[in-house]
């Protein structure tokens, strides 16, 4: 295992060494949980980088990902633990089978850690091979409120309660990285556990940074305006605009189709990989796309070459 980054500086050396680029106040917000051991609540637009964070801390680090991705209903069977009821009544059955079963002891012996199963949650606080991980709690905002209830525990204290064994408290507190896209609000105690980071889309210069990084044969005069294009499409009114997965897509599409400059049938041709949504891709009309080539064109030529 890594030794943990000792200043911001490091941090942001260490998330570039591993192709993410932050800007200073999200590396500052990892160091600082890092450093306090505190839950790091990243939210913001879907696609902006919040899920990276965590994959990138576990390579960078060296720790074990242990990933919960959130849906409705997510309960704590899934999600931290629950008991191996086929293995139990096994055990019952075999107990019986032998004779003088001690129903008081009996109930005792199929309580034990051997008959539990660890979701996430709990194999985050016990890693298999002892030390430390990374926990992501990934799209909080997808479950319900007694879900996050029940969050409050692990968040503040890194244990759980189970009722037959009592609290279990991790040896080494996990890095948590909890993550929302803001589809409706966490409650306020989530937040308050945490320390807290809004993940905003990038700058033209750090997005083309991350398009020339992850999509190394991309040309250089066409990176530029694919950030510019993108970088104008967000300052639309569209019902969901483009994150970092979205112009890496688009950039790779490109590339996949041996352009080395933009044009408006080119835009046209493939705005599915940058736009999700068809009332999105509908607005762009030709004369639109072809204005906003132009304008990006122009404006890509501020940039970086």
């Amino acid at each position: 295992m890594s030794p943990l980054p000792s200043h911001v500086d490091d941090v942001v050396s260490l998330l570039q060494r591993h192709d993410y680029f932050a800007d200073r106040r999200l590396a500052t917000s990892v160091f600082l949980a890092l450093k306090m051991q505190r839950p790091l609540f990243l939210e913001g637009e879907a696609g902006v980088g919040k899920t990276e964070i965590a994959k990138v801390l576990s390579t960078a680090l060296n720790y074990p990902l242990v990933r919960l991705q959130c849906y409705e209903g997510l309960d704590t069977a899934s999600a931290v633990y629950e008991w191996n009821y086929p293995r139990q009544m096994i055990e019952i059955r075999l107990a019986e089978a032998g004779g003088k079963v001690d129903r008081k002891t009996l109930a005792t012996d199929i309580f034990t850690e051997r008959f539990l199963i660890r979701r996430p949650i709990l194999q985050a606080l016990q890693p298999d091979q002892g030390g430390r991980a990374v926990l992501l709690i990934d799209e909080l905002d997808r479950t319900d409120e007694p879900f996050e209830a029940y969050l409050l525990e692990v968040l503040a204290e890194y244990q759980v309660t189970i009722p037959e064994l009592g609290a279990i408290k991790a040896a080494q507190a996990p890095i948590v990285i909890v993550t929302s896209n803001r589809t409706r609000e966490i409650h306020d105690a989530i937040k308050r556990r945490c320390l807290y980071h809004w993940v905003d889309y990038p700058n033209a210069e750090r997005e083309l940074a991350i398009v020339r990084r992850k999509v190394p044969g991309v040309d250089a005069r066409l990176s530029r305006e694919v950030v510019a294009f993108t970088q104008r499409l967000r300052k639309m009114d569209l019902f969901k605009s483009p994150g970092i997965a979205e112009t890496l897509d688009w950039a790779e599409a490109l590339v996949a189709l041996d352009r080395i400059a933009l044009d408006p049938d080119t835009v046209a041709n493939t705005l599915g990989a940058l736009l999700k949504y068809q009332d999105d891709i509908g607005a762009i009309t030709p004369e639109l796309a072809a204005q906003l080539v132009t304008e990006a064109q122009s404006e890509a030529a501020g940039l970086p070459a």
